[in-house]
Protein backbone atom coordinates (compact mmCIF):
# COMPACT_ATOMS: atom_id res chain seq x y z
CA UNK A 1 0.00 0.00 0.00
CA UNK A 2 2.71 2.62 0.95
CA UNK A 3 4.19 1.69 -2.48
CA UNK A 4 1.11 2.95 -4.37
CA UNK A 5 0.98 6.24 -2.34
CA UNK A 6 3.72 8.34 -4.22
CA UNK A 7 2.53 7.24 -7.82
CA UNK A 8 -1.53 8.39 -6.59
CA UNK A 9 0.31 11.83 -5.16
CA UNK A 10 2.63 12.51 -8.50
CA UNK A 11 -0.81 11.52 -10.82
CA UNK A 12 -2.32 14.30 -8.52
CA UNK A 13 0.44 16.76 -9.28
CA UNK A 14 0.07 15.51 -12.73
CA UNK A 15 -3.58 16.66 -13.27
CA UNK A 16 -3.31 19.58 -11.29
CA UNK A 17 -0.46 20.94 -12.93
CA UNK A 18 -2.08 19.68 -15.79
CA UNK A 19 -5.38 21.96 -15.29
CA UNK A 20 -3.28 25.08 -13.54
CA UNK A 21 -2.36 26.74 -17.35
CA UNK A 22 -6.57 26.45 -18.09
CA UNK A 23 -6.77 27.88 -14.78
CA UNK A 24 -4.46 30.35 -15.35
CA UNK A 25 -5.91 31.37 -18.54
CA UNK A 26 -9.25 31.67 -16.96
CA UNK A 27 -10.34 35.33 -16.74
CA UNK A 28 -13.22 35.89 -14.00
CA UNK A 29 -13.91 39.47 -14.85
CA UNK A 30 -13.66 39.06 -18.88
CA UNK A 31 -16.46 36.06 -18.37
CA UNK A 32 -18.86 38.08 -16.18
CA UNK A 33 -18.27 40.93 -18.69
CA UNK A 34 -19.67 38.64 -21.63
CA UNK A 35 -22.53 36.89 -19.66
CA UNK A 36 -23.67 40.38 -18.92
CA UNK A 37 -23.69 41.57 -22.82
CA UNK A 38 -25.32 38.49 -23.45
CA UNK A 39 -28.29 39.33 -20.94
CA UNK A 40 -28.35 42.71 -22.37
CA UNK A 41 -30.51 41.08 -25.35
CA UNK A 42 -32.92 40.03 -22.26
CA UNK A 43 -33.71 43.21 -21.38
CA UNK A 44 -36.92 43.08 -22.67
CA UNK A 45 -38.28 40.56 -20.26
CA UNK A 46 -37.40 42.93 -17.17
CA UNK A 47 -40.49 43.69 -14.66
CA UNK A 48 -43.65 42.81 -13.48
CA UNK A 49 -46.35 41.30 -15.75
CA UNK A 50 -49.52 40.20 -15.28
CA UNK A 51 -52.37 38.45 -16.84
CA UNK A 52 -54.93 34.73 -17.78
CA UNK A 53 -53.00 31.85 -18.27
CA UNK A 54 -54.53 28.19 -18.92
CA UNK A 55 -52.70 24.67 -18.67
CA UNK A 56 -54.01 21.21 -19.71
CA UNK A 57 -54.53 18.52 -17.00
CA UNK A 58 -53.55 14.96 -17.30
CA UNK A 59 -57.17 14.36 -17.09
CA UNK A 60 -57.61 16.71 -20.35
CA UNK A 61 -59.33 19.82 -18.49
CA UNK A 62 -58.04 23.20 -18.93
CA UNK A 63 -56.86 24.84 -15.69
CA UNK A 64 -57.37 28.80 -15.79
CA UNK A 65 -55.04 30.87 -13.87
CA UNK A 66 -54.34 34.81 -13.40
CA UNK A 67 -50.39 34.07 -14.06
CA UNK A 68 -47.89 36.64 -12.63
CA UNK A 69 -44.03 36.76 -13.73
CA UNK A 70 -41.89 39.01 -12.08
CA UNK A 71 -37.88 39.17 -13.84
CA UNK A 72 -35.21 41.02 -13.22
CA UNK A 73 -31.28 40.69 -13.52
CA UNK A 74 -28.70 39.04 -10.63
CA UNK A 75 -25.12 38.93 -9.98
CA UNK A 76 -24.58 42.81 -11.27
CA UNK A 77 -26.64 41.66 -14.80
CA UNK A 78 -24.80 38.56 -15.45
CA UNK A 79 -28.17 36.41 -14.79
CA UNK A 80 -31.75 36.59 -14.96
CA UNK A 81 -34.44 35.49 -12.19
CA UNK A 82 -37.75 34.75 -13.39
CA UNK A 83 -40.54 33.72 -11.29
CA UNK A 84 -44.04 32.66 -12.44
CA UNK A 85 -47.02 32.09 -10.13
CA UNK A 86 -50.34 31.79 -10.96
CA UNK A 87 -53.37 32.09 -9.00
CA UNK A 88 -56.40 29.76 -8.70
CA UNK A 89 -59.98 31.69 -8.50
CA UNK A 90 -60.02 31.40 -4.61
CA UNK A 91 -56.50 33.41 -4.59
CA UNK A 92 -54.48 30.57 -3.44
CA UNK A 93 -51.34 29.11 -5.77
CA UNK A 94 -51.64 27.10 -7.98
CA UNK A 95 -48.80 27.07 -9.71
CA UNK A 96 -45.12 28.35 -8.90
CA UNK A 97 -41.96 28.06 -10.77
CA UNK A 98 -38.49 29.49 -10.68
CA UNK A 99 -35.62 30.02 -13.90
CA UNK A 100 -32.51 31.04 -13.48
CA UNK A 101 -31.19 32.47 -17.56
CA UNK A 102 -27.71 32.19 -18.02
CA UNK A 103 -25.03 32.44 -20.54
CA UNK A 104 -22.01 30.28 -21.08
CA UNK A 105 -19.07 32.46 -22.56
CA UNK A 106 -17.28 29.44 -23.68
CA UNK A 107 -20.16 27.13 -25.34
CA UNK A 108 -21.54 31.11 -26.31
CA UNK A 109 -24.94 29.74 -25.68
CA UNK A 110 -27.67 30.52 -23.07
CA UNK A 111 -29.71 27.91 -21.05
CA UNK A 112 -31.66 28.34 -18.28
CA UNK A 113 -32.45 25.85 -14.61
CA UNK A 114 -35.69 25.61 -14.08
CA UNK A 115 -37.80 24.67 -10.71
CA UNK A 116 -41.49 23.74 -11.22
CA UNK A 117 -43.65 21.78 -10.09
CA UNK A 118 -41.14 19.36 -8.08
CA UNK A 119 -38.86 18.89 -11.01
CA UNK A 120 -35.48 20.88 -11.89
CA UNK A 121 -33.57 21.05 -15.08
CA UNK A 122 -31.20 22.71 -17.23
CA UNK A 123 -32.58 23.11 -20.65
CA UNK A 124 -31.63 25.05 -23.88
CA UNK A 125 -33.06 28.61 -24.17
CA UNK A 126 -32.70 30.90 -26.88
CA UNK A 127 -33.20 34.05 -27.58
CA UNK A 128 -34.82 35.24 -30.63
CA UNK A 129 -35.27 39.26 -32.02
CA UNK A 130 -38.66 39.71 -30.18
CA UNK A 131 -38.67 36.72 -27.47
CA UNK A 132 -37.46 33.53 -26.51
CA UNK A 133 -38.13 29.78 -26.96
CA UNK A 134 -36.95 26.58 -24.84
CA UNK A 135 -37.52 23.20 -24.34
CA UNK A 136 -38.31 20.24 -21.81
CA UNK A 137 -37.94 16.63 -22.45
CA UNK A 138 -41.03 14.59 -21.56
CA UNK A 139 -40.59 10.95 -22.80
CA UNK A 140 -39.62 8.65 -25.53
CA UNK A 141 -39.31 11.09 -28.59
CA UNK A 142 -41.39 13.78 -26.89
CA UNK A 143 -40.72 17.47 -26.01
CA UNK A 144 -42.59 20.20 -24.35
CA UNK A 145 -41.60 23.26 -26.70
CA UNK A 146 -42.35 26.64 -24.95
CA UNK A 147 -42.31 30.10 -27.28
CA UNK A 148 -43.07 33.70 -26.00
CA UNK A 149 -43.24 36.67 -28.21
CA UNK A 150 -42.77 39.96 -26.63
CA UNK A 151 -44.19 43.02 -28.07
CA UNK A 152 -45.76 46.69 -27.62
CA UNK A 153 -46.17 45.87 -23.70
CA UNK A 154 -47.50 41.99 -23.74
CA UNK A 155 -45.64 38.53 -23.68
CA UNK A 156 -47.22 35.75 -24.80
CA UNK A 157 -46.46 32.43 -24.50
CA UNK A 158 -47.72 29.03 -25.61
CA UNK A 159 -46.24 25.64 -24.56
CA UNK A 160 -46.90 22.81 -26.99
CA UNK A 161 -46.47 18.59 -26.61
CA UNK A 162 -44.79 17.71 -29.53
CA UNK A 163 -44.25 13.67 -30.30
CA UNK A 164 -42.73 12.54 -33.32
CA UNK A 165 -45.27 11.70 -35.54
CA UNK A 166 -47.93 13.69 -34.14
CA UNK A 167 -49.25 16.87 -34.51
CA UNK A 168 -48.17 19.25 -31.84
CA UNK A 169 -50.91 19.66 -28.58
CA UNK A 170 -51.53 23.26 -27.43
CA UNK A 171 -50.86 22.59 -23.26
CA UNK A 172 -50.10 25.86 -22.25
CA UNK A 173 -51.03 29.98 -22.93
CA UNK A 174 -50.50 32.67 -21.43
CA UNK A 175 -51.02 36.44 -22.01
CA UNK A 176 -49.41 38.88 -19.99
CA UNK A 177 -49.64 42.48 -19.58
CA UNK A 178 -46.51 44.34 -18.08
CA UNK A 179 -47.48 46.14 -15.02
CA UNK A 180 -44.49 47.79 -14.06
CA UNK A 181 -41.17 48.04 -12.75
CA UNK A 182 -39.24 45.11 -10.14
CA UNK A 183 -36.15 45.93 -8.33
CA UNK A 184 -36.30 42.06 -7.82
CA UNK A 185 -34.37 40.09 -7.46
CA UNK A 186 -31.19 41.97 -6.64
CA UNK A 187 -33.21 45.15 -4.60
CA UNK A 188 -33.37 44.94 -0.91
CA UNK A 189 -30.05 43.67 -0.51
CA UNK A 190 -28.71 43.08 3.27
CA UNK A 191 -26.58 46.41 4.17
CA UNK A 192 -23.05 45.94 4.71
CA UNK A 193 -23.85 46.83 8.75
Amino acid sequence: MHSTLPARLLVLLAALGAAAPAAAQYDPQATQQAQREAMVALQFMDGVWRGPAWSLQPNGEKRHLVQTERIGPFLQGAIRVIEGRGYLDDGRVGFNALGIVSYDAAKKAYSMRSYALGHAGDFAFRPSADGYAWEVPAGPKATIRYVATVRDGTLHEVGDRVVEGQLPVRIFEMTLKRIGDTAWPAGDAVPRS
